[in-house]
């Protein structure tokens, strides 16, 4: 659980009703940000050492001699995952999948200097979708776009989704989805906020190469960064099952 001093002036910068229909508030708490739904905390812009890990773990595992990569991200958020990966010099192309068209609008205001109002970069395109949604109509697509990192930081985890739907990501129907729009050699990564045994055994029953990255934070367990790389055929699943 992250902590504050209690001493820094708290001002209430936008409360709005969010696309689930609960109460979304940002507020700035001395010289950070941060954003709660429903009264519970759901981000802010104190550290995002894990968020920016992902990032960096994700390009850092393609091969050697990809070209300029183009990176798909899960979860507008603060910003910080877009930063890392606008940031790194083999990245070409960012899209970025956010639900909540306020939390869009929010980077055009204050909160947007936080990751130096990365919807802005023009190497950077943000879609105000469902992610599931949307990776069920663009991976049905006749010629899917294929990226070289996918990285998903839209919940707190396999087991703790922000929404129920999402609960579909971390299943072999999203799986799938994600697969689909996997470059060869590409990368497909997912944030935690704790260890999913579980999640694990499914993403190694799926792809050749999982990696299980734990990034320490100031107070309880470590976040998890999933990295998966190189998916079975479906028919080789098949075949072995």
């Amino acid at each position: 659980m992250k902590t504050r001093d209690t001493t820094e002036e708290t001002v209430t910068l936008a409360r709005v009703t969010g696309e689930t229909g609960g109460d979304l508030v940002l507020r700035r708490v001395g010289a950070h940000y941060e954003i709660y739904s429903n009264g519970v905390f759901l981000m802010d812009t104190r550290d995002g050492t894990s968020e920016r890990e992902m990032v960096r773990a994700s390009l850092g595992a393609l091969p050697p001699g990809r070209s300029l990569a183009r990176v798909l991200i899960g979860g507008l958020g603060v910003g910080f995952s877009a930063r890392e990966a606008l940031n790194h010099p083999r990245v070409a192309t960012v899209d970025v999948v956010e639900l909540e068209p306020h939390v869009i609008d929010w980077h055009d205001g204050e909160l947007g200097e936080a990751a130096d109002r990365v919807h802005l970069d023009p190497r950077c395109r943000v879609y105000n979708a469902d992610i599931v949604d949307w990776l069920e109509e663009t991976a049905g697509a006749a010629r899917p776009p294929r990226y070289d990192a996918v990285c998903l930081d839209t919940d707190n985890g396999p087991d703790w989704t922000v929404t129920e739907g999402n609960g579909r990501l971390y299943e072999a129907q999203g799986l799938e989805w994600l697969t689909r729009l996997l470059a060869p050699g590409g990368v497909l990564s997912f944030w935690s906020a704790n260890a999913v045994p579980a999640f694990e055994e499914l993403l190694r029953g799926r792809f050749a190469s999982v990696e299980v990255v734990e990034v320490p934070v100031a107070r309880g367990v470590p976040d998890t960064v999933y990295l998966a790389s190189a998916p079975y055929r479906v028919s080789a699943r098949t075949c072995s099952g």
